[in-house]
């Protein structure tokens, strides 16, 4: 990455040849690449095809989940964890490995402040999970019938919400970690606690209510909520984006607050 190039282009010039860089790298790593764009299709339909319940009623006890099947009930799920993939593992692996070798020390030296790489990093990955999230849907319809979310502008922004609030958590991981190997088991031990609140294990809707009640409370229990009533066409909530809007406030100046170059 050259700093010379970003000290000669001042403003919203650097930010977007920096983001011009991340891009270039994130398409030079074809297992991040893969994992962030290409997966969640991939496994949804995978598990259209081979589980026993795809087709059946997601919840035959409640009358709206009744009226789709086990494989639309478990795409909002699939979203959740494409997002807390790259946000609570890819993300901060990259940051904490740019500090590790002494690529964010070299920045330092630069006008480059730490939020501009935050920002274009958020930039890169948000475009290839809005990617990953078309794909999912175009594969999940075509090949095994999920059914189209029933408020797709508000199943929008909760999707861009559960990721800001993903990354600002990511960012706090990033911020600490000294280096690759450090954030990768930090932000994996966050990742799994994550996605079984995110009803990766068992869907939400088929959780205790006590596992409910808790989940509503973590980034992406809350994510996993909001994005499954837009899509199931149930009763809209505010809780879940006032979670994920609080995870966010409060992760993102921890995170640039405890910044570190090196």
């Amino acid at each position: 990455m050259s700093t010379t190039t970003i000290t000669r282009t001042p403003g919203s010039g650097a930010l977007s040849r920096l983001t011009a860089v991340e891009a270039r790298l994130f398409l030079r790593e074809p297992s991040g690449a893969f994992f962030a764009v290409l997966f969640p299709a991939v496994l949804l339909t995978v598990l259209g095809l081979v589980m026993p319940w795809a087709d059946l009623p997601f919840n035959d006890q409640d009358p709206v989940l009744s009226q789709i099947n086990g494989i639309t009930g478990y795409a909002p799920t699939v979203l959740a964890l494409a997002v807390a993939t790259v946000g609570l593992s890819a993300y901060p692996q990259t940051i904490a490995g740019y500090r590790g070798r002494g690529v964010l020390k070299r920045m330092s030296t630069t006008p480059v402040p730490p939020s501009r790489i935050l920002v274009a990093q958020l930039a890169v990955n948000l475009v290839a999970l809005l990617v990953a999230a078309v794909l999912m849907f175009a594969a999940g319809a075509l090949v095994v019938g999920v059914a189209a979310p029933a408020e797709p502008l508000v199943l929008l922004g909760a999707f861009l919400l559960s990721v800001l609030s993903a990354f600002a958590v990511g960012s706090v991981i990033a911020a600490l970690a000294p280096n690759a190997p450090a954030a990768t088991a930090w932000g994996m031990s966050v990742y799994f606690v994550s996605l079984f609140f995110a009803g990766v294990w068992l869907p939400l809707p088929l959780m205790p209510d006590v596992v409910q009640t808790i989940a509503g409370y973590t980034p992406l229990g809350a994510a996993s909520e909001a994005m499954a009533a837009a899509w199931y066409g149930q009763p809209l909530d505010v809780a879940p984006f006032l979670v994920m809007a609080a995870w966010t406030l409060v992760a993102l100046p921890v995170a640039a607050r405890f910044f570190r170059w090196s």
